[in-house]
């Protein structure tokens, strides 16, 4: 199955070309990395944990109007295309459409360990510097404020509430990013996220630190 996984590569690649830098083939790859890392302590079918992190992302709802049938359809149509067999098929879309953070407040309705892994392969992606900087160049994409103290976070929002906010950028540190870390399925999720963690808490502080003209 090496060379469907080369395709699925160089499908995504293609249909991200013109994607916003956060959510571009890098952070594909990032995930599918972490993917691979976190796989190797779990019983899981590999083939689902790659090609779940390669198409988890191919079609992101934010840039088509808040649809999230998009992403499931496009994967469907290409793995068919590819003869992956249609038990795998069902697996991948799954973890496609239950693998999002949506607010925090989004009951899964599929479980599955290859759902495990992508899922904390992806949250990792959003821990720590690489969090930490898609973070503000998504906010910078929807030209967000960097900070208001007046505009407290939200920390109860709706799933609707949370995809139509535009609140400051510093905001989504509390909103998600801060969250994460007690909400990883396995352990190398888990310990991978209590450093990466740790790191944007230290940022956090010396973000208000220079804000108040402390440091």
């Amino acid at each position: 199955m090496s060379n469907l996984i080369e395709r699925t590569k160089a499908f995504v690649k293609q249909q991200l070309k013109d994607a916003e830098g956060g959510h571009d083939w890098f952070h594909i790859e990032r995930v599918y990395n972490n993917a691979l890392l976190i796989a190797k302590g779990e019983e899981c079918n590999l083939l689902i944990v790659e090609l779940g992190a390669l198409l988890h992302d191919i079609a992101d709802s934010k840039f088509h109007d808040g649809d999230e049938t998009v992403g499931p359809a496009l994967a469907w149509r290409f793995m068919e295309n590819e003869n992956v067999p249609e038990e795998v098929i069902l697996q991948v879309v799954n973890i496609i459409e239950n693998i999002s953070f949506k607010g925090g407040n989004f009951e899964k309705k599929f479980h599955s360990k290859e759902l495990d892994i992508v899922q904390d392969a992806d949250r990792l992606d959003a821990l720590g510097a690489i969090g930490i900087a898609r973070t503000f160049n998504y906010g910078g994409f929807k030209n967000r404020a960097l900070y208001d103290p007046q505009i407290k976070p939200n920390l109860a929002m709706t799933k609707e509430e949370y995809k139509a906010s535009t609140a400051p950028t510093i905001n989504h540190f509390y909103e998600k990013l801060l969250l994460l870390k007690d909400r990883m399925n396995t352990q190398t999720g888990k310990h991978l996220a209590e450093q990466r963690h740790r790191y944007m808490e230290d940022f956090l502080s010396q973000f208000y630190a220079e804000w108040n003209g402390e440091k």
